[in-house]
């Protein structure tokens, strides 16, 4: 059938493999544009304030009809929508539901899907599966952060968690530090850490990666701790198992003390993103509880609520990538902490649906030929 009128292009996870999503050196240097664009302020998010994470749709702790959807850890809808300029002029959208108990239906615990749109227009120009897609992106700002924050004499690398994210973030770090020499897994499966262990031997060759049987035993020593959990329980992390000068990189829920918030340099993805997300909790009839089980910055976010830390104490990430502030040595922890943005799901989308047209990758799907209404 000949192509007519208005078309897409239709992603499955297959093509984007074919299309180099997994290339874990090319995502980094994607998100280190991404952030450059973000300090610069060439990018839109959602919202009045045009820096919403996304719109979510907030689930009853007790449903008021049958097969309504009920709050729970990790469980949520959300639309991610953004705009990033440069080189990369696209807007777009990831759509995702979360639910914790996928994993007993052998299904990964969030399912995604990307749309592409050409900004003049709005017409769709490609839909994506989106899992490899986040995983990849989320995974790589961890390896910006260790590449822009880490001591230059970093090392040693801790990874708690051997789920999905910890293995993207695990190989970007890998390709953001060409001098790590060891990795140690913590994972409450010691069995599942000792695989993902031998699989980061196998695919890095002199690294030494092996499994640790503590999570104080993965943090002690190490120069860059990897967190990358989900579930009810968060993983408490005390300061005092922190080498002086580590970077703890946080892309899943974390249980870290007040008071080592405060002894921390803190640093985040995009500070304004996580002030609307304060914003928006607020307006919640729960408050900053609302947004505890899934929001990264929640601690955070309660520390400042309460005046235990002030804003001019955040920095972020974009502003070590673009060169406005210096990494100096310091024996202050940083703590990173990352919301995931819509614009870097965007931006990796964009780079490898080019790849994926260039390869005649996919299905061009036809929206109509001629509208029946314009």
């Amino acid at each position: 059938m000949t192509q007519r009128g208005l078309t897409f292009r239709f992603l499955s996870e297959e093509d984007l493999i074919g299309a180099g999503v997994l290339d874990m050196d090319r995502c980094v240097e994607t998100m280190e544009e991404v952030f450059s664009l973000v300090a610069r302020g060439d990018y839109l998010m959602g919202g009045p304030s045009q820096n919403d994470h996304g719109l979510m749709m907030w689930f009853p702790q007790s449903p008021p009809f049958p097969g309504m959807p009920a709050a729970g850890p990790d469980r949520r809808f959300m639309s991610m929508m953004a705009y990033l300029g440069g080189d990369f002029h696209v807007i777009g959208e990831k759509w995702y539901g979360s639910n914790v108990a996928n994993r007993h239906r052998g299904l990964p615990r969030s399912i995604h899907t990307i749309t592409l749109n050409d900004v003049d227009t709005g017409a769709p120009i490609a839909y994506m599966s989106g899992n490899l897609i986040s995983a990849m992106r989320t995974g790589a700002v961890a390896g910006v952060a260790a590449r822009h924050l880490a001591n230059a004499d970093a090392q040693k690398v801790a990874i708690i968690g051997a789920g999905v994210i910890s293995r993207a973030c695990a190989r970007a770090i890998a390709c953001a530090m060409p001098g790590l020499k060891e990795v140690k897994v913590f994972d409450l499966d010691l069995e599942r850490a000792r695989a993902f262990a031998a699989e980061l031997t196998d695919e890095f060759g002199a690294l030494n990666a092996r499994a640790a049987e503590s999570m104080q035993g993965a943090i002690a020593g190490s120069d860059v701790i990897s967190v990358a959990t989900s579930g009810a329980t968060s993983p408490e992390i005390l300061g005092e198992w922190v080498k002086p000068g580590a970077v703890l990189a946080l892309t899943g829920n974390t249980s870290i003390s007040a008071e080592f918030y405060q002894q921390s340099r803190l640093v985040v993805d995009n500070w304004a993103m996580h002030e609307a997300l304060y914003h928006d909790a607020l307006a919640h009839r729960d408050g900053l509880e609302s947004i505890r089980s899934w929001a990264m910055s929640a601690d955070l976010l309660e520390l400042l609520d309460g005046g235990h830390v002030s804003q001019d104490q955040i920095e972020n990430l974009g502003s070590f990538v673009a060169g406005k502030s210096e990494n100096r040595a310091d024996r202050r922890a940083t703590i990173f902490i990352s919301g995931g943005m819509p614009v870097e799901d965007v931006a990796w989308a964009k780079r490898v649906y080019a790849a994926a047209t260039e390869r005649d990758l996919g299905q061009l799907l036809q929206l109509w030929d001629t509208p029946h209404w314009a």
